[in-house]
């Protein structure tokens, strides 16, 4: 196989890119992030990964976000962004903002899931080791585990960062409750919470609400968004596109061959969810987006960036175009106060 062009990241690649402080760090994040959730396991395509990296790097887009288990398998997508990142990225580490988490099952075992200091380290080092770096930018906790104390978890975190294996911490679909008592520990270890990962779209608003009671503590909550404000943590945002139900794909009503909705081991979404309530919302919000001169999917972006303390939006792309599309949604400006009211009524939880 022939090698590739040697890869040269354009000199205008911060003329167009917005950013963001992340809360009251000192830390600026591309308004649109990629994730690479989906796309960069071992089941698509390694060329078109490539593309999509060196792409989404030329315009701009400095931060990528990673998992220990994404992929598919797990560890997959970790380890073929390290094989570009050996190929291409590696001149510019100093640029990028590299993202990895652990909390969810990784291996078999006691020892690969959760929240323990035991899983925590191990997972790092591993996803260190196939990414082909000597550290992370950002270092997660991926989900809240109950069943270890919060003090062992967060401590963990805060090793990361005194060992040189992580420069910040965060944490991922915490409650507002739980990131509270989350950076008070860190900051009692000296090391700041730098951002909160949920997911937020104007299908899924719950972290503008007040939460129900803590399963963590049992106490009534503030609102997530009020909680990472008032600390000074950054939010970046997942799933901003409802798993695809804000874009076109699905407003002619059924859901297109290939597509999540139609397969039927799509664990995030099925063709129950394109109800008439969903079609009607959706095509309403479609042409409040054509009248901005973008697409549905460019106005959801624009839509959850309207909020100052979202810091950056997470963007999956299985192609370049796809991802062209995506980053074009900074192109049109911020939503205005009037087109905010008439999208307020449609924006409304799904299901």
């Amino acid at each position: 196989m022939p090698l590739a062009p040697r890869y040269l990241a354009a000199d205008d690649r911060y003329a167009t890119m917005s950013y963001r402080r992340t809360g009251r760090s000192g830390l600026d994040l591309p308004a649109l992030s990629l994730g690479l959730w989906h796309n960069f396991g071992d089941t698509s395509p390694f060329d078109t990964q490539r593309a999509i990296l060196r792409r989404a790097f030329d315009l701009g887009v400095t931060h990528f976000d990673l998992a220990n288990n994404y992929g598919p398998p797990y560890g997959s997508a970790e380890e073929n962004f390290g094989r570009h990142f050996a190929a291409d990225l590696k001149p510019y580490r100093d640029e990028l903002i590299l993202s990895t988490k652990a909390g969810y099952d990784m291996w078999p075992g006691p020892y690969g899931d959760h929240g323990s200091r035991k899983y925590l380290i191990a997972s790092l080092n591993q996803s260190l080791t196939r990414m082909g770096v000597d550290y992370v930018d950002v270092f997660y906790h991926h989900r809240p585990d109950p069943s270890t104390p919060l003090e062992e978890t967060m401590g963990a975190l805060a090793s990361a960062v005194q060992q040189g294996k992580a420069l910040y911490v965060g944490v991922s679909n915490y409650s507002p409750e739980r990131t509270r008592e989350a950076a008070r520990i860190l900051g009692d270890l000296g090391v700041p919470l730098l951002i909160h990962q949920p997911s937020y779209s104007m299908l899924n608003r719950h972290i503008e609400n007040p939460a129900h009671e803590d399963a963590y503590d049992g106490r009534q909550s503030e609102s997530l968004l009020d909680v990472v404000g008032e600390l000074g943590v950054g939010t970046i945002v997942f799933s901003p596109l409802q798993q695809g139900l804000l874009t076109s794909k699905y407003l002619a009503g059924a859901a297109p061959e290939g597509s999540r909705a139609a397969r039927s081991d799509s664990p995030f979404l099925s063709s129950g969810a394109l109800t008439e309530d969903y079609l009607s919302r959706a095509r309403a919000l479609n042409d409040i987006a054509v009248g901005r001169g973008q697409t549905l999917a460019q106005l959801a972006l624009a839509w959850v960036l309207r909020d100052t303390r979202v810091t950056s939006a997470l963007i999956g792309a299985s192609s370049v175009a796809q991802l062209e599309d995506n980053v074009a949604a900074l192109e049109a400006g911020p939503l205005t106060d009037d087109e905010i009211g008439v999208i307020e009524p449609l924006a409304q939880q799904i299901g």
